[in-house]
């Protein structure tokens, strides 16, 4: 069990997940976006790995839509859509704590953004924006097999996921 909760309210957190017994086979966005039917996760959803193999399923969730596109931020996606130059990212968070397991970016794929909004509108375009996730809110995930969670509790300050102000979350595995 793993169980991610929201502190202060509005920080997103950018979260890969593998099975830990083949790192190879990993968390797939597009895999579970097209089982489940829909672009959003939230409680009863199952996260599928490439090889469609059940990795997690949420059993509880007090926000109800977190988003499976627009992946982690990143030095360069920061520059392109902000015009901004930053020291820090989710796409660097993830590079040092893969590297640990000796795993490489190729490693980094479309991740999960708990607490965060990406709506979709009519015409395809979609957006990051600010969420009422309250303070305190969490979700709470179950291993369907032998997991390995990266999770970057993310640092932007350029766009509203974390209301230009980051601040900490808990993480819990028992």
């Amino acid at each position: 069990m793993l169980t991610i909760r929201d502190i202060y309210g509005q920080q997103a957190v950018d979260f890969l997940c593998y099975d830990a017994d083949n790192t190879s086979d990993r968390h797939s966005a597009n895999n579970t976006v097209k089982i489940q039917g829909n672009v959003y996760i939230g409680k009863g959803t199952v996260s599928y790995a490439d090889s469609d193999k059940p990795l997690l399923i949420v059993i509880k969730d007090t926000v109800g839509r977190h988003a499976t596109i627009y992946g982690c931020c990143s030095h360069s996606n920061n520059k392109l859509r902000c015009g901004a130059k930053t020291t820090e990212s989710c796409y660097t968070n993830h590079t040092r704590d893969l590297k640990k397991r000796g795993m490489d970016v190729t490693s980094i794929v479309p991740n999960v953004k708990w607490f965060m909004s990406v709506p979709l509108m009519v015409d395809g375009s979609a957006d990051v924006a600010e969420t009422a996730v309250k303070p305190g809110s969490y979700v709470s995930l179950k291993a369907e097999c032998n997991v390995l969670a990266v999770l970057s509790n993310c640092p932007q300050i350029h766009n509203p996921c974390n209301g230009v102000k980051p601040t900490p979350t808990e993480v819990w595995i028992y």
